[in-house]
């Protein structure tokens, strides 16, 4: 580590020694005893106790169900459950992973304006403030469908982005994605591997983001901290963030590390997200810090990582206003990316909107989600059968698989790349005016492949 990054750790230590000074009074609120289980209750992130009874029974999610999982979901600790458990509906939002993708286009215009800036510092603090911006949706409770190999997530109408993924493969799930406008490109191949701890489950990104901004062909790179999934099975589930993220310009050489801190006890630095942009030199420039739940700021600091005389906070981003009490904590632009507003004029029968399960749950109805929810992995699981019996391999549409595997801090990714296709389909729909706009209320949803595969046919 070095001097600087000692320097801004600081904090991160003594809010560990700020902890553990509350370790004994926090104890006896402990509602047991047991290693990884201490303060079930006592886990309001603003701070405060006396709301943690309610908090603990918030949802859908019943404790007697909490109890019963509980019996299912012992033999699985210390496993990665990516791909292992099927998840029942009563703990999903009506979204898939693939739209939690698209998520991140929310604050876009963040991206704009990194490539036009002049600065190469200041155009870091845009890009990264951009990349933290969506942590805020991320915080929501509710676990996301899986997609289904082949489902697709189409979007318009937002900022002149056009964005476009896929499910490209089942085991290990894997999702793509590209976005991009006049202003710049976004690529990513997404995979998590998890690590089940009873109550919680750490999640871990192994996955490959590339923004390239178009002015100058500068591209940047990221890599996001883990994640963490609290009180599972006992008391009021609840996200955190914690570690580095680090954003790195591959032409340049600069790079942004920014350090997630961990949520004490009582919602100690819940939120707090602190670090530098640093020159290719690793001399730090500009000093970043604020809350990934409300806002960066940023300001010119010296070699030493101190505010420079006479400069101010600069504030960069900040959240934009969201529903008060939505049932799912769903921010507008959730709302907007999982409506037909932001879908194209003859939308892909393979589009996540589509998803009867999905589809049923954003009614409430959660017995026909959790039938359909059930169909649609049966009928994957016998698409998959088809297949091998006849010797055939799922091919992406949109993307293709390149002979690239990138580390990642934890694990080897497989890299899959955008292959045009997807602009082609769109410019010969939107040029073909003679042909009629389908009633997307009346498509259903078709993600499979197979039986085509073999004639050829889309």
């Amino acid at each position: 580590m070095s001097s600087n990054d000692e320097k801004k750790s600081g904090g991160f230590f003594a809010s560990i020694a700020s902890s553990l000074s509350n370790f004994g009074s926090s104890m006896q609120k402990s509602v047991t005893g047991l290693i990884g289980y201490e303060g079930l209750e006592v886990i309001n992130p603003e701070g405060g106790t006396e709301d943690a009874e309610a908090e603990a029974h918030q949802g859908r999610w019943k404790q007697e169900d909490r109890d019963g999982y509980w019996k299912t979901m012992q033999k699985y600790i210390g496993s990665d459950i990516t791909s292992l458990v099927s998840l029942p509906v009563l703990i999903c939002e009506p979204m898939t992973n693939l739209q939690k993708i698209a998520e991140l286009m929310e604050y876009s215009h963040l991206l704009d304006l990194a490539d036009g800036c002049e600065d190469p510092y200041m155009r870091m603090v845009y890009a990264s403030s951009w990349a933290i911006s969506v942590f805020y949706a991320y915080q929501r409770a509710w676990k996301p469908f899986n997609p289904i190999l082949g489902e697709t997530y189409e979007m318009v109408n937002h900022n002149g982005v056009t964005f476009i993924a896929e499910q490209v493969c089942h085991h290990p799930p894997i999702g793509a994605g590209h976005a991009e406008n006049e202003h710049f490109a976004y690529d990513v191949t997404s995979k998590i591997k998890t690590k089940f701890l009873g109550n919680s489950v750490d999640i871990y990104p192994i996955g490959r983001t590339r923004v390239t901004l178009k002015r100058d062909g500068v591209v940047l790179d990221l890599v996001p901290p883990p994640t963490k999934a609290n009180n599972l099975i006992f008391g009021r589930t609840w996200i955190d963030n914690v570690g580095e993220m680090i954003m790195t310009n591959m032409t340049t050489g600069d790079k942004v590390v920014l350090y997630f801190q961990p949520c004490g006890w009582f919602g100690a630095n819940r939120y707090e997200v602190d670090g530098y942009v640093y020159n290719a030199s690793e001399e730090p420039k500009i000093l970043m810090t604020g809350k990934w739940s409300e806002s960066m700021s940023c300001q010119p600091c010296d070699i030493e990582g101190e505010p420079l005389p006479g400069t101010e906070l600069k504030e960069v981003w900040r959240v934009a206003d969201v529903p008060e009490n939505d049932k799912f904590q769903y921010t507008y632009f959730a709302h907007k990316i999982n409506s037909f507003d932001t879908a194209p004029k003859n939308m892909l029968s393979s589009d996540a909107r589509l998803r009867p399960d999905r589809n049923a749950l954003q009614k409430g109805d959660l017995s026909k989600a959790a039938a359909e929810k059930t169909s649609l992995e049966e009928r994957q699981r016998a698409e998959k059968s088809n297949r091998d019996a006849k010797g055939h391999k799922f091919t992406p549409r949109w993307f293709e698989q390149t002979d690239e595997v990138t580390p990642t801090p934890w694990g080897d990714l497989e890299v899959f790349q955008y292959n045009g296709k997807y602009d082609e389909h769109r410019v010969a729909v939107d040029k073909s005016d003679g042909i009629e706009v389908v009633d997307f209320q009346s498509l259903e949803f078709n993600p499979w492949q197979y039986g085509n595969l073999s004639t050829g046919k889309e």
